[in-house]
């Protein structure tokens, strides 16, 4: 498994739960997943796919999705393909064709394709090794997004009563579970939960007066950040797309008065970074698999703890420091009270009630955020203070500005979540790289590499095959097609400084002009990466010698040794 797993994927081992899920999946076990949003559920079935002999057919909601982990997989060197309305006949066959002759691996469908006439008598001629139901949570009445399509999947157990099934999603109450489990009819189920506490989520709540300047002020000082804003009508986003438009903002509107041509649109210029920010109501929730958003806003309440959960979900999915924030006022409580009491049955109408006094409580808590947010999913959270929220946080570390202009010299610290220094100049040159790359061919840009990639190809500084190969999500695909073009970036980058050595090494102050102190109390301590990391960072950013010695509590020559050893002056 970690040779497929190194080979396809390009990860040397698995995250958490993980390999025992697919250990149960390849032993044709169903398997009930429960992990939250950027865990790796997907992996529990695409892996599995490779090594299983058939096909695996994967039940996805939306065709950006699909069309998403299809191009995700190609780009991998994995035979994947979706079949969907999109889709012309002639498309549609050969798609056809190649899987009766055992060419793709995984085809993803959404449930409305499943129950097409003629479509299950297409499947039974395929040999089929996995059933992989994502969003599971959708087949459920009680659950957050029920979709009466999902409640037909039932059939898929009656169709293939011998091929396992995997059923993944990250927001489903323990009924919600049950119906799962109940409806799909699975069999001597194994069930993983995963902790749905997302630690780089930073989660705050705040009123809503003067939003739109807050909100103004935070998407100006993050310029080149990716974000979603929910609001809670269609008129909402319209007005808030518009005006931060006319202030200078690329942010793009997303619902369903839209046509299906501009919200494809919308969001394929989201995705492909060609616009910053999406403003959309709810029906941008499972629309969306970007993993570098970088913030969600709520400018109104939302219906259920379940929904939040999700649509924050959408950020950070690769791990790095993301924010979620909420703007919350009584006004809400009113909207959400009248239209509850338009839902006929009593017993909905009460679930209904019930949520959103969970959300209004979530919103009052005096208590650490996450504490009643996982709680609600049946969660149990023992840590007194999670340093992520506006809770638990230092005041004076939470920002609560309104539009400042940010000075140009301000360096970005891209890092946030593991407390890593970047060199922002290099990482904008491979970001604009993976940026052409990708429209070249036609796909998102975090398909050719995730931002946590280039973080490391920037902090690692790969001179060869060899070392590039190391970094994550390099597979052996993408180190062929990629890793010439990155690697020349990065040599070019470096022999500019080392070009200029001779005339930083001569320069003013270079080694004179500042008191430089008589103990060195590190001198003749071992190098450590962090050493290093702030050495080159002060280097780069133009800091001389002087001043790195005084930094790093070491001599002159000792510096200058280092920086020699580290390739950047003779």
């Amino acid at each position: 498994m970690l040779e497929a797993l190194q080979k396809y994927f390009g990860y040397t081992s698995f995250n958490p739960l993980q390999e025992e899920i697919i250990k149960d999946v390849l032993s044709h076990h169903d398997v009930l997943v429960l992990m939250p949003t950027g865990s790796g559920k997907s992996l529990c079935y695409q892996l599995p796919a490779l090594i299983n002999d058939g096909v695996t057919v994967v039940i996805s909601p939306l065709i950006s999705l699909m069309k998403d982990q299809v191009d995700d997989l190609q780009s991998s060197g994995i035979s994947a393909a979706s079949i969907n309305s999109t889709m012309d006949y002639g498309r549609v066959n050969e798609i056809k064709a190649q899987l009766v002759k055992r060419h793709i691996k995984l085809l993803y469908v959404s449930p409305e394709r499943i129950m097409i006439p003629g479509f299950f008598d297409f499947l039974r001629q395929l040999h089929i090794g996995l059933i992989a139901i994502d969003e599971a949570h959708c087949i459920s009445e009680w659950g957050h997004d029920f979709r009466p399509e999902y409640r037909k999947l039932t059939l898929m157990r009656k169709q293939f009563p011998h091929v396992p099934i995997i059923a993944l999603t990250s927001t489903a109450v323990p009924q919600v579970q049950g119906d799962i489990v109940n409806l799909l009819g699975m069999r001597d189920t194994k069930i993983y939960r995963g902790s749905l506490n997302r630690k780089n989520l930073f989660y705050q709540i705040l009123p809503k007066k003067d939003m739109y300047h807050y909100v103004l002020g935070y998407i100006k000082n993050r310029p080149k950040d990716s974000g979603i804003i929910y609001c809670q009508s269609r008129k909402s986003v319209e007005d808030l797309s518009i005006r931060l438009q006319s202030d200078g903002v690329r942010a793009l509107p997303y619902h369903a008065g839209l046509s299906s041509a501009v919200r494809d649109e919308n969001q394929t210029k989201f995705i492909r970074d060609d616009s910053d920010v999406i403003v959309a109501t709810i029906a941008f929730g499972m629309g969306i698999d970007k993993p570098n958003v970088r913030y969600v806003i709520h400018c109104d309440m939302p219906k259920s703890l379940e929904g939040y959960y999700q649509e924050t979900g959408r950020a950070g999915r690769d791990g790095l420091r993301s924010d979620c924030i909420l703007f919350f006022s009584y006004g809400d409580k009113i909207k959400h009270e009248y239209f509850i009491n338009q839902i006929e049955n009593e017993q909905f109408r009460q679930v209904a009630y019930k949520k959103m006094w969970s959300v209004i409580d979530y919103c009052k808590t005096d208590k650490c955020r996450r504490i009643g947010l996982l709680r609600y999913f049946g969660e149990k959270y023992d840590v007194n203070n999670c340093g992520m929220c506006d809770v638990c946080a230092p005041k004076d570390k939470i920002e609560t500005v309104l539009y400042v202009p940010p000075p140009k010299s301000k360096k970005e610290n891209l890092g946030a979540t593991s407390g890593e220094k970047y060199d922002s100049k290099l990482f904008e040159v491979l970001r604009a790289l993976r940026k052409k790359i990708a429209d070249k061919e036609g796909m998102p840009p975090y398909i050719i590499f995730s931002d946590v990639s280039l973080k490391q190809m920037v902090t690692q500084m790969p001179q060869d095959l060899e070392k590039f190969r190391a970094i994550n999500g390099v597979g052996d695909i993408k180190l062929k097609r990629y890793a010439a073009l990155f690697l020349d970036e990065i040599r070019k980058y470096n022999e500019e400084y080392f070009s200029r050595s001779k005339a930083y090494i001569d320069r003013p102050g270079a080694s004179s002009g500042i008191e430089i102190p008589e103990k060195h109390e590190n001198a003749y301590k071992k190098w450590t990466e962090e050493e290093e990391r702030v050495l080159v960072d002060g280097f780069r950013n133009g800091k001389n010698m002087d001043e790195l010695a005084i930094i790093l509590g070491r001599k002159v020559g000792g510096i200058r040794a280092r920086l020699v050893r580290l390739g950047f002056i003779e």
